[in-house]
């Protein structure tokens, strides 16, 4: 399906509304720069799926109808559109659902992969998925080689940072460096893990004076203290 521009969007809004073609060439002409980058990835090619209004609604007769992104919303995946009447004798706010599909290459599955197998670069294959199915982020060569799949993957799905275990950078009893990060400072010390320490989770180590620090594991048994 070819690229469609994120104009496009409000035209087929207008359409779902019951507007006719004068109403959705003003809503193009409103929206086309208000609405050229909120969707844009370079690259990428975006596919959008518009939704229907809740039927039971019944709008009043609008002369302008401004279409615009509703505070916090990110048009990027499953997302919304805000419709609101300019200019008119009575005034409403509605927002349509719409799907935008952002399509570019990463990282995939090259054939069916169960749970537990671990990653070798004959698994992996570079495709065009689609970047806004979920929100966990995308993993490369780098970051997946050597790591343990947690759930299955179908072929061609991309692989994404909750598809993957946690690794464990040490061990209850390991010796940890522990660097202590401030601004504009850092200092490095040494102290016994008191369990495992699990990348994104918290873990606690006994340093010299018999303290207990918390902080995260981001290497082979070391953790960064953030001050």
């Amino acid at each position: 399906m070819p690229s469609q521009p994120r104009w496009s969007i409000l035209l087929a809004v207008a359409v779902a509304l019951g507007f006719g073609a004068a109403a959705a060439s003003e809503i193009e002409q409103q929206a086309r720069q208000f609405a050229l980058d909120a969707a844009a990835t370079a690259g990428a090619r975006v596919q959008v799926e518009v939704g229907a209004l809740d039927p039971r609604l019944r709008l009043a007769p609008c002369e302008r109808v401004e279409p615009y992104v509703p505070a916090g919303t990110r048009l990027w995946g499953r997302s919304r559109i805000g419709l609101r009447c300019a200019q008119g004798r009575t005034p409403w706010n509605v927002y349509l659902p719409v799907i935008v599909k952002v399509y570019g290459r990463a990282l995939a599955a090259a054939a069916a992969l169960p749970a537990g197998a671990v990653l070798t670069s004959a698994d992996l294959q570079t495709a065009e998925v689609d970047l806004a199915a979920g929100t966990m982020p995308l993993m490369t060569p780098a970051s997946a080689l050597g790591r343990t799949l947690a759930r299955p993957l179908a072929a061609g799905q991309p692989l994404r940072a909750a598809d993957l275990r946690a690794r464990q950078w040490f061990a209850a009893g390991d010796s940890v460096q522990i660097d202590a990060i401030g601004t504009g400072f850092r200092i490095s010390g040494e102290g016994q893990a008191l369990g495992p320490g699990l990348e994104g989770q918290p873990a606690r180590v006994r340093i010299g004076s018999g303290r207990v620090v918390t902080g995260q594991p981001v290497a082979e048994r070391r953790m960064e203290l953030r001050l």
